[in-house]
């Protein structure tokens, strides 16, 4: 008896050493090899659909391992480019900030030419139970890869592979050509933080600035990726997808120091080595840690593949959430000071001249004010000055009832807006640039001698549109924003589009190489709003449908940055905005549909992993959780291979998170609610304890605005977006207040409090009244409101945990509690809402 269940035994694990064919699958996938001249080649790899078994794309099953003697050289390649008419080596020399990042995206280890590519099939097989064995004897190593399906996730076939390294060297592991489709057949594909679309044969449009994927099989980086996965969809939707398993990703704070760029240990690629389009990824990284190994030593990779009838951000979702568990991270969050009470904070900050940087000089006979702007400026000699978020500055000023900011700031501001408009010639009605020069009594732009249109959008039309939300019978000002929106209509181009630059000098255009894929004709919606004049509204919907037509629909995309080069950045996240604000004046569905389509694009904007956790952690001699100190949630100012993101990380600036929680409430799409918390919330390790000012850099922790005091202002106005946001969200629309213009540049975070809004069916004014209540829990952010009807005055109270929070009304009289939720202790629910109206 014991002899036979031992052979029974030995036939289980060894029966494909018998067969030519071998199967492995759950319910939902199946793959299936069959051993030939090559070796054991993937013969099937297919989903059940309705009882119907459907296949991916072609079949392969081939291996491939990166292998070098020697270090792998760094030495970038060249790249040409026609611009301006000229050829030029990209990216031009003056772009200084960003030459050193292109040239080590250039490089062979990146490019994906370094090292000796050797690729087979496998020559041995065992199954062995529920898993599928198979090796390789290679001159440098045994190979050996173990294939296994998931109980939990019946879409997925999980694959470890292990090098047993007979040859010292520099090694790197790809994942395995499971199957792979033709360029045709791909109908979308995403590696998340890097590139979205189809296959583009511009080689600088798809690598430098996401537009497309490369023609190339590039390796990226991993301090850009957001998510360590390649979603590949082909024509029939089906999408196949490869996730590098969590923990084999570097980490972000090691040794007592952040280590974002320092170390890359995972890359993300849509092709094979030999061009295959194939969901691909890698580890070790040549020349990398981990790659080196001597004799005797081993190297292990795992990683998953899934395939599902579904799109893209379906399978982004379930990668993020399913396998790295962002959607739990929310459990974790506490705060240490509300975003409330950094609010309060930072309009001390920037009533101070001397903390904040306030600067009063005089122009043609006008004192104009701003605040310095220490970053890199075009001709600046440390004199630099900027404003940022104009409609910030009259919101805050209108919601506090404040006087300070209308005497010290408000009147310079505005003179700085009139000052900042060009008055005639070809430049007429447009903004000057967005930078003041003290030391020259000159406006510039960033980076370069040029005009932007879309420069005049954000410094013409949305600031003083903004303004004249708040001062709407100011006809100076009405003036200004008549005359620049007539200039942006005049530059519109018969298809709808405009150009990137007009050069200062010249009058011709500049940067054609790439098309003005940005909201430039947000512009004319705002002239519309303010002026009334259907040729604006017009004009708004002839831009939006162009873009919708070349950037939407292709995912192609450029930025605002100009020292960047106007790589793609949160420019993209305003478009999604412009959009939607478009749908709500025209009600064209259209719109909407567009809004959503980038809003799901710009989710792969915004890092969803590492997966925090409640590990501690050292940083700057301080202990901290692991989750306090996480990029999970936080979107970058620019990613892929030469964006900020690249050296510095995400950033704190979360202008996103007022859009993401209307995205939510317009869609029901839950992700889009908890990335916006997750960029909110707990975020106390990168404010300045002094200022309470965040840091615009994640790298930067808790050092505050530095270079950037200005700042502030666009963090008072994204919160207070988010804030109003999420009560319209949480009481079903019952509190409601309108929407201003996005802000210039940063984000699509929206002016409020210029006009009365609802609360519970009641006309209210918005307002920021710090002694009405005293809370003591600081996860619990609040602002108040002003009746128009009767004497009352309303207290929205908001719980940013997902656990109860309490707060108590013993010391508050003449207090009714709308919301029914507790007597003299209210009990607000993992986050809830709360309304307090006080007689």
């Amino acid at each position: 008896m014991i002899r036979f269940f031992a052979i029974i035994i030995l036939g289980i694990i060894y029966q494909c050493s018998f067969s030519q064919t071998v199967e492995l699958g759950s319910s939902n996938v199946r793959v299936s090899w069959q051993k030939g001249e090559k070796g054991w080649v993937v013969t099937e790899l297919s989903l059940k659909i309705a009882d119907q078994w459907r296949g991916w794309g072609e079949n392969s099953g081939r291996y491939t391992i990166l292998f070098d003697s020697i270090m792998p050289t760094t030495k970038p390649s060249k790249f040409e480019r026609i611009v301006d008419s000229a050829i030029v080596i990209f990216p031009e020399s003056e772009f200084k900030y960003i030459t050193k990042t292109f040239d080590r995206a250039a490089s062979p280890v990146a490019l994906n030419t370094a090292a000796e590519a050797i690729s087979f099939f496998a020559d041995e097989c065992i199954k062995k139970e529920d898993k599928v064995i198979f090796t390789k004897n290679l001159a440098q190593g045994k190979f050996t890869t173990i294939w296994s399906t998931d109980a939990a996730y019946p879409n997925d076939i999980f694959v470890e592979t292990t090098l047993e390294v007979t040859c010292r060297g520099y090694y790197s592991i790809a994942s395995v050509d499971i199957a792979d489709i033709s360029a045709s057949n791909l109908s979308w594909g995403v590696i998340p933080g890097y590139f979205q679309g189809r296959i583009n044969g511009d080689f600088i449009a798809s690598y430098a600035y996401a537009q497309g994927l490369p023609t190339r099989p590039v390796i990226c980086r991993e301090s850009t990726i957001t998510l360590p996965t390649t979603i590949l969809t082909n024509g029939e939707g089906l999408s196949l997808a490869v996730v590098v398993e969590p923990n084999q990703h570097s980490p972000r704070v090691e040794e007592n120091n952040s280590v974002h760029d320092r170390q890359w240990s995972i890359g993300l690629s849509h092709m094979s080595r030999d061009y295959k389009i194939t969901p691909t990824a890698y580890h070790p990284i040549l020349a990398e840690r981990g790659s080196f190994a001597q004799k005797g030593e081993t190297i292990k990779f795992k990683y998953r593949f899934t395939l599902q009838n579904k799109n893209w951000y379906e399978i982004y979702k379930y990668v993020a959430n399913d396998i790295y568990k962002f959607d739990k991270s929310l459990n974790l969050k506490s705060t240490n000071q509300s975003l409330t009470n950094r609010v309060l904070s930072m309009y001390d900050y920037l009533t101070d001249n001397k903390t904040s940087h306030w600067n009063i000089e005089n122009y043609k006979g006008m004192e104009i004010g701003a605040q310095s702007y220490m970053g890199g400026v075009a001709g600046a000699d440390n004199d630099a000055m900027k404003n940022s978020d104009i409609g910030a500055v009259w919101m805050l000023s209108n919601l506090l009832q404040d006087t300070i900011l209308q005497k010290t700031r408000i009147p310079y501001v505005r003179n700085f807006k009139l000052a900042q408009q060009q008055e005639d010639g070809f430049f007429a009605g447009a903004a000057e640039g967005q930078y003041y020069l003290a030391k020259k009594s000159q406006f510039v732009e960033e980076w370069g001698s040029h005009f932007e249109p879309m420069g005049l959008t954000y410094y013409t039309l949305c600031d003083i549109g903004n303004i004249l939300l708040f001062e709407p019978n100011d006809q100076e000002l009405k003036e200004k924003l008549r005359h620049g929106a007539e200039k942006l209509l005049s530059w519109q181009r018969g298809d709808g589009s405009w150009r990137v630059a007009f050069d200062r000098e010249t009058k011709k255009r500049k940067y054609d190489d790439i098309s003005d894929l940005r909201p430039t004709f947000y512009g004319l919606y705002v002239a519309y709003r303010i002026l009334g004049d259907e040729r604006y509204l017009q004009g708004a919907k002839k831009g939006a449908d162009w873009y919708i037509e070349n950037a939407v629909k292709n995912g192609h995309f450029i930025g605002v940055c100009g020292d960047v080069r106007f790589v793609n950045d949160f420019a993209t996240a305003q478009s999604a905005q412009a959009l939607l604000d478009m749908f709500d004046i025209t009600k064209e569905q259209r719109y909407k549909e567009a809004a959503i389509a980038v809003a799901k694009i710009y989710t792969t904007s915004i890092y969803t992993y590492p997966t925090p956790t409640t590990d501690k952690v050292m940083l700057n001699n301080r202990e901290w959780s692991d989750w306090q100190l996480s990029q999970a949630g936080l979107g970058f100012e620019h990613g892929g291979i030469i964006g900020s993101a690249v050296l510095s990380g995400p950033i704190l600036l979360a202008g996103h998170t007022g859009l993401f929680v209307r995205m939510a409430q317009t869609t029901g799409d839950k992700f889009f609610l908890d990335l916006a918390r997750s960029a909110a919330l707990g975020r106390d390790a990168f404010v300045n304890p002094q200022t309470h000012v965040a840091s615009y850099y994640w790298t930067k922790f808790d050092q505050g605005a530095g270079q950037f005091p200005h700042h502030a202002w666009w963090q008072v106005g994204w919160i207070v977006d988010y804030l109003v946001a999420e009560s319209e969200y949480r009481s079903g629309g019952k509190i409601s207040f309108p929407r201003g213009f996005v802000t210039s540049k940063v984000g699509p975070h929206q002016t409020r409090g210029f006009d009365t809004g609802l609360i519970f069916g009641d006309r209210v004014k918005l307002t920021l009244k710090k002694d009405l209540i005293k809370i003591d829990n600081e996860n619990i952010d609040y602002f108040t409101a002003e009746s128009l009807t009767s004497k009352k005055q309303y207290i929205v109270l908001l719980n940013q945990q997902n656990s109860v929070n309490y707060i108590s009304l013993k010391n508050i009289k003449n207090v009714e509690n709308l919301t029914k939720n507790g007597n003299s202790k209210i009990e607000i629910q993992p986050f809830g809402i709360a309304v307090l109206s006080i007689k």
